[in-house]
């Protein structure tokens, strides 16, 4: 007998950091049911004899309980749906813990970068920060045991644990050329996905409001942010969805309903037989929106890292006519999971629901087009990395192609972005570490990867760069002075 706990959800990317290990989804928590099903009848009796097979006859050495995970795994990857997976007690862990507003641990992000773990950054206000945990910093020991042969997954795992507890840290800080080690408490590290300010554009007030993700809590942290944007006089509301890969339905559901008209439709949800859900925007308990933010003008920025909730949102606006999308054309994620649990603490996440906008279109594999198409600087696709290693002339490597993309998108014409290092690459480095006051060596090292990253971090920064930002910014002041 198999019990399922099943929980809707539209699910997008996962990554691994030190306070979470994020997996974005879109959903609500379902009804509970049993299903049971007979290993030995029918075609399943051959499940149980390959099993037997291997145990008995294997010459290499497995775990039996391995063997029943990847079995799992298997029935889930043969579907052919990126979306679809079988996911382990851990990753199950990590994965209802994905979008909780607060976390324990000691607030920082690592990377694995050739066999090296680096420290990305602390969270502000974190235990780290305070404990003096800096970016680039190379983890070597946790509580005296060296890191060496182990996944990112368990050096985040090693590094976790209960509020009040400590950890310590030995890592190598490659400026002051030294071992550090350093005790950091773990604690509540809250997770913030809403970003806002007022933007004052040629004497109009525009609330600006970004979106990482439809967290736990996002709705709340709405309120909050649009409550003080009110506050301060926004004529309008600019909405930054860009790379923000999905969330809860719940999240989304409300954050729409602040600006739609309540018992609106902003979406459907379609089962395997055609049949229509509405999705109906409600108000949510416990939280009261300014009325004001129905009368203000809306533009809402995409990108095509914008995927499943993010869409929900922009495909409800566009389709009710209530806001203007500036940016390039969404991800295109229009299917639905739920995720099943299962009695070895594993789940399996599975597509069985299109999600369509209220105009009933399914923008699976196409996106939601932008209403005003604008394409960014390539430097705002990047993901800007925590390098250490050293390439020179005539090797070829991912980093390598990396700081290509990079340089050219500083200008400094590298001549190519394959990953090959030649000469002109060799010049393009050169030049770059001249203006930033570096020894000219040519090589790609430590010192260049870091100023490569600050460097680009500060064009990104600048909303003097953001062209998509300004467009949209520009739009909004056109239909503020048209009142």
């Amino acid at each position: 007998m198999v019990t399922m706990r099943r929980s809707r959800f539209f699910g997008f990317g996962l990554f691994a950091a030190i306070a979470v290990s994020i997996s974005l989804l879109f959903g609500g928590c379902g009804k509970s049911e049993k299903k049971g099903i007979s290993a030995d009848s029918g075609e399943f009796g051959v499940i149980d004899e390959a099993y037997d097979v291997i145990t008995e006859h294997a010459v290499y050495p497995l775990k039996k309980e391995d063997l029943i995970e990847g079995a799992l795994r298997g029935m889930a990857d043969v579907i052919g749906d990126p979306y679809s997976t079988y996911l382990t007690k851990e990753e199950a862990a990590s994965h209802k813990e994905s979008l909780a507003g607060e976390r324990v641990g000691i607030g920082a992000e690592i990377t694995r970068t050739n066999g090296k773990f680096v420290i990305v950054s602390p969270v502000k206000g974190s235990p780290s920060e305070k404990a003096g945990l800096l970016p680039y910093d190379e983890l070597v020991q946790i509580d005296s045991e060296r890191v060496d042969g182990l996944t990112l997954q368990e050096v985040v795992k090693r590094i976790r644990g209960k509020k009040g507890t400590s950890v310590k840290l030995t890592v190598y800080r490659p400026e002051a050329g030294k071992h550090i080690e350093l005790t950091i408490e773990r604690d509540v590290i809250p997770v913030h996905t809403v970003t806002s300010e007022i933007l004052e554009e040629r004497g109009r007030k525009i609330g600006y409001i970004g979106l990482t993700m439809f967290g736990e809590d996002s709705a709340k942290e709405w309120q909050a942010a649009t409550d003080l944007l009110v506050k301060e006089g926004a004529e309008a509301i600019l909405i930054d969805v860009r790379g923000n890969p999905g969330g809860y339905l719940h999240a989304v559901g409300a954050i729409a309903g602040s600006v739609l008209p309540e018992d609106t439709v902003f979406a459907y949800m379609e089962n395997i037989k055609g049949q229509l859900t509405p999705l109906v925007t409600e108000k949510p308990e416990g939280i009261e929106y300014d009325p004001q933010l129905k009368k203000l003008p809306v533009v809402l920025m995409q990108d095509q890292g914008s995927a499943s909730a993010s869409e929900v949102l922009s495909g409800a606006l566009q389709d009710l006519g209530r806001g203007f999308i500036v940016g390039t054309t969404s991800f295109g994620k229009g299917t639905v999971q739920e995720t099943m649990e299962l009695s070895n603490g594993g789940e399996v996440k599975l597509s069985t629901h299109k999600w369509l906008t209220p105009k009933e279109r399914w923008i699976h594999g196409e996106g939601v087009e932008s209403d005003l198409k604008v394409k960014q600087n390539s430097l705002f696709a990047e993901h800007l990395r925590v390098l250490a290693d050293t390439y020179a002339e005539e090797q070829f490597n991912d980093d390598i192609a990396y700081a290509q993309r990079i340089l050219k998108a500083l200008d400094y014409e590298p001549g190519r972005v394959d990953g090959y290092f030649d000469d002109a690459t060799k010049k393009a480095v050169a030049k770059f570490q001249k203006d930033e006051e570096q020894k000219s060596s040519g090589k790609m090292d430590a010192a260049f990867f870091q100023a490569l990253k600050t460097r680009a971090e500060a064009v990104k920064g600048d909303r003097a760069n953001d062209e998509q930002l300004a467009m949209a910014l520009g739009y909004l002041h056109h239909a503020l002075s048209k009142k």
